[in-house]
């Protein structure tokens, strides 16, 4: 299973009620960067199982509301990734489970976060039999978050990643490039710069 999950997406202005979802989702988003990013490699998997336990709260707090869904998916998908083997393949169902919850609630939530995230499981986790890996859904998902969010750096990279995955290389340069080329997001500096990061160094390999 490939182990680059990663993960995502800007936070969007919420009402003042909400201020205190807000400001855990943020938190919660930093501290992903900081583990994704700023971690080696062989420590990431505990510190995500720890994050993973504050976004199932976060959830249990907002029952309806998309986005704590979107960022536990998220978690819990970089978790298996970080993890490897099969005991990753329960966590990226329990993740494709939590995110297409939170499309039912409100697909573009987070500029269509959800739909980026379960493009991108759809394409790298394991085909039938041993998971649910497929490359036409993850084009249906990954394209409909462009179209909610076509200049974000995560729908451009993820695409641009799948379009490598398929053998399209001039392709995805556009889409690469693009991502490359994205607004910073202001509230996640850190995470703007792994992932310019993995946008490089995916271009040295075209």
């Amino acid at each position: 299973m490939r182990v680059c999950f990663a993960v995502l997406m800007a936070l969007l202005t919420l009402p003042a009620s909400a201020a205190s979802m807000s400001d855990q989702l943020l938190d919660i988003q930093h501290r992903w960067a900081a583990i994704q990013y700023g971690l080696d490699e062989n420590k990431r998997a505990d510190a995500f199982e720890g994050l993973a336990a504050e976004t199932d709260s976060l959830v249990e707090g907002y029952p309806d509301r998309a986005e704590p869904l979107v960022w536990r998916g998220i978690v819990l998908s970089t978790w298996a990734g970080a993890s490897g083997g099969f005991s990753a393949l329960g966590l990226v169902s329990d993740a494709r489970e939590v995110l297409e919850k939170a499309l039912e609630i409100d697909p573009k939530a987070l500029e269509g976060s959800a739909h980026t995230s379960l493009g991108s499981l759809y394409y790298q986790v394991p085909g039938w039999p041993l998971s649910f890996g497929d490359d036409e859904l993850a084009r249906e998902h990954l394209r409909e978050a462009l179209s909610i969010n076509p200049n974000g750096i995560d729908p451009n990279y993820f695409f641009g990643d799948f379009l490598v995955e398929q053998g399209k290389e001039k392709r995805a340069r556009t889409y690469l490039e693009r991502a490359l080329d994205a607004p910073d997001r202001p509230t996640r500096p850190l995470a703007d710069k792994g992932r310019r990061q993995e946008i490089r160094a995916l271009l040295e390999t075209l």
